[in-house]
């Protein structure tokens, strides 16, 4: 490749931590113009690589050249005055400002000696309607959604008139219609001549967003291949080192009786606004019941209240017919409830604490960890590092701090810690968000076994390939209420997408059984007689017939045609899959 058409060049970059080799003569090239996806399992050097181009950490070996040209990353501001931006994976803003104030925070335009807040935000504005990204810049940061606070961290990049973009993880937290249009955006900025950098575990998103990948294994590059010339089974294999099962299989189990029932639970959210409005359903000891829905629809307001962690403000949640509603979440963690959370650094870690006090959070007082007010730390630490090697958690030891490690093994830290504790009842919220194929494989194994073994699971999750995959039964949330529960077996992406958007049985019954979907003129077929039907021949009837038909995908159809080909003449009312891997993306 010629070296003009590069606008960066790391060449044998050698990173180390003590007692880590995170980068060992890591070679990595960006042409100008393109999408290259950096592809690896968690804490492999994908994240510390680009720090070390960003100027966040110093390499110890190694040559970095931007636009041809030697570059020293001694910091990230000048990492920002060779024109690179990075947006990481949790992002850097502050929540009580404005979109503008954000933006310009250390760059911001003066009149005189003070701040010009008024020329701050026209050129905020006026940049953000140059990508169309739909965004006040006199919005608060707090009260958007995280695909809005995203853009604001891609605007504040752009804004410092970067022409390099690193972004870490930008799909982990986003909703699928967030993500679509984070597709778009990415393509307008190359079609500008930007070059982008992603850093991503799910494949299915490599191979439509990127035009080249490169796979970094322990520290170590593998090779760099062109998208088109690859496939997600390839791609998962080069990233693990072995053949990772995509297509969940499990075997039917029956389910027993009910250990959990949420009765007409209603609560309130921060404002004071009433979120969840009479939500009812159950869940059976052997089976794991899916929550399917839109982020920010009452998911995160429903499992603080099954927690402990937000009051009720009605109804009651009985788990073997003992009311938890009013207790605290250390008496509900007694009772054998385990809680996956679905913000890791909120509410499942303390970051400064190592590895071993991570690992007894919750149970740092059952007698096998403590004796009275002594800490048994010699059997601590022998339990983590059994959980280390179970969960394959990268880490040279226990000793060291929780925010030492890469998200992805942060997040199989949580898992394993709270699947170890033997629960009645496992809530796992976005259970496997940060994780690549591997962990995911081995994380949906430890779920199914879980039901297997006659325990109940409840599975909050906006992946609905991992809800479809798992689940036995499964429940839609819209608007803080429970709009249908249906068997996985007659589920698919587009009957839980009907309900999603806030539809009914109804509404899906309409599209199943009264549309026709051939390419003659749409027919709907007669309710009072099931032999005749009428034509429609109205523009309204054949736009409807556009839409439905434009609306399934033909990814869509393939990924159902596998699960149930998976599926079939495997399973009853309840079964579910096995968890040998996920479908088809590196992170479900």
């Amino acid at each position: 490749m010629d070296k003009i058409t590069n606008v960066v060049e790391m060449k044998k970059i050698t990173k180390i931590f003590p007692g880590v080799i995170a980068n060992e003569d890591v070679d990595f090239n960006l042409r100008k113009g393109e999408i290259h996806v950096l592809l690896g399992e968690n804490g492999a050097g994908k994240t510390t690589l680009m720090n070390v181009l960003y100027g966040l950490y110093k390499q110890e070996s190694g040559e970095i050249f931007i636009n041809g040209k030697l570059a020293e990353m001694r910091s990230p501001s000048e990492a920002i005055a060779n024109g690179i931006g990075m947006v990481h994976q949790h992002f850097m803003l502050v929540q009580n400002f404005t979109v503008a104030e954000n933006i310009v925070l250390g760059d911001e335009p003066k009149k005189g000696l003070k701040v010009d807040y008024k020329k701050a935000r026209e050129k905020v504005q006026e940049l953000a309607d140059r990508y169309d990204f739909k965004i006040n810049a006199d919005d608060i940061i707090e009260e958007m959604t995280v695909g809005q606070q995203q853009k604001v961290e891609i605007l504040k990049a752009l804004y410092r008139k970067a022409e390099i973009l690193i972004l870490d993880e930008p799909t982990a937290v986003l909703t699928p219609q967030e993500i679509d249009e984070l597709a778009v955006i990415l393509r307008n900025l190359t079609d500008e001549g930007k070059s982008i950098i992603l850093i991503t575990h799910k494949l299915k998103e490599i191979m439509i967003m990127s035009d080249r990948v490169t796979i970094i294994r322990r520290g170590k590059s593998v090779g760099t291949v062109e998208t088109l010339d690859t496939d997600i089974d390839k791609l998962a294999e080069l990233m693990v080192g072995r053949k990772v099962n995509l297509v969940v299989s499990k075997e039917a189990h029956e389910s027993k009786g009910t250990i959990l029932k949420v009765q007409g639970v209603e609560a309130v959210d921060m404002r004071g606004v009433q979120i969840l409005k009479g939500i009812s359903f159950d869940v059976k000891r052997g089976e794991i019941f899916g929550l399917a829905g839109v982020d920010g629809n009452g998911q995160t307001e429903l499992v603080e209240v099954l927690t402990g962690l937000r009051k009720a403000t009605k109804g009651k949640v009985l788990l073997d017919e003992l009311e938890l509603t009013k207790m605290k979440t250390s008496e509900i963690i007694e009772k054998g409830v385990s809680h996956i959370p679905e913000d890791r650094h909120k509410r499942g870690l303390i970051l400064d604490f190592s590895l071993y006090e991570n690992t007894i959070l919750g149970q740092h007082k059952k007698d096998k960890f403590s004796k009275g007010q002594v800490m048994k730390y010699p059997e601590i630490r022998k339990y983590t590092r059994d959980l280390i090697k179970d969960f394959d958690i990268r880490t040279p030891n226990e000793l060291i701090s929780a925010g030492s490690l890469s998200g992805g093994n942060q997040q199989k830290l949580i898992a394993g810690r709270e699947i170890s504790k033997n629960p009645d009842l496992l809530i796992a919220a976005q259970p496997t968000r940060g994780l690549d194929v591997g962990a995911i494989e081995y994380i949906h194994k430890r779920l199914i076994d879980e039901r297997n073994r006659d325990k109940a699971v409840l599975l909050v999750s906006l992946e609905l390939d991992e809800v479809l995959a798992l689940s036995d039964r499964i429940g839609v949330i819209y608007d803080g209420k429970i709009l249908g529960i249906m068997d996985a077996k007659d589920a698919t992406e587009r009957k839980l997408g009907v309900l999603m958007a806030g539809g009914s049985f109804e509404d899906m019954e309409k599209e199943e059984g009264l549309y026709d979907y051939e390419d003659a003129p749409l027919n709907i077929k007669s309710g009072n007689d099931s032999n005749h039907e009428n034509e429609i021949t109205t523009e309204a009837a054949k736009e409807t017939k556009t839409s439905i038909k434009e609306n399934i995908s033909k990814e869509d159809v393939e990924t159902e045609n596998i699960r149930k080909q998976d599926v079939s003449g495997k399973q009853d009312t309840n079964s579910v899959n096995d968890t040998s891997g996920i479908k088809d993306e590196g992170e479900v």
